[in-house]
């Protein structure tokens, strides 16, 4: 039997947005199913008769300061269920991601994150096939922090 070595990741990571100029840490959580990037003033617009989401990225903490205007084409809309049981809508982007030192895509929810520690949440779908979580460990993956 093979084995194929996956990289372990910490409960903390450090995540680039390759495409929205965005590098900052981000909580890893295998609870969630889909990643999340906080957002701000969302509105929808039209670029070459394709739906796109222009969005504002401000975020303020001891952990992470964003202060980014970025768009992206809206791949979909689903409603989210939060840990808390609300259900809200979110407008899904595709983002390029660098994760310890992997570059991928992968579908990232736009949600209002201000009151969380961290501006990024990244989910199973992001891990999957790629990451193993080490729970006790923060910055596994690039040991940067």
């Amino acid at each position: 039997m093979t084995m194929t070595t996956k990289q372990t990741l910490g409960f903390i990571e450090r995540i680039a947005f390759d495409d929205l100029d965005i590098d900052c840490k981000a909580k890893v959580d295998t609870g969630a199913c889909s990643s999340s990037l906080h957002a701000e003033r969302i509105e929808v617009f039209q670029r070459d008769g394709n739906d796109w989401v222009r969005f504002h990225v401000l975020f303020d903490s001891n952990k992470a300061r964003i202060d980014r205007l970025c768009e992206a084409p809206v791949l979909t809309q689903r409603h989210v269920t939060s840990s808390n049981g609300q259900t809200s809508h979110r407008y899904v982007i595709a983002a390029s991601i660098t994760l310890a030192g992997q570059q991928f895509t992968t579908e990232v929810t736009l949600s209002h994150r201000g009151n969380m520690t961290y501006p990024v949440l990244i989910g199973r779908k992001a891990l999957s096939g790629r990451f193993i979580v080490d729970v006790s460990q923060s910055f596994a993956g690039d040991k940067k922090g």
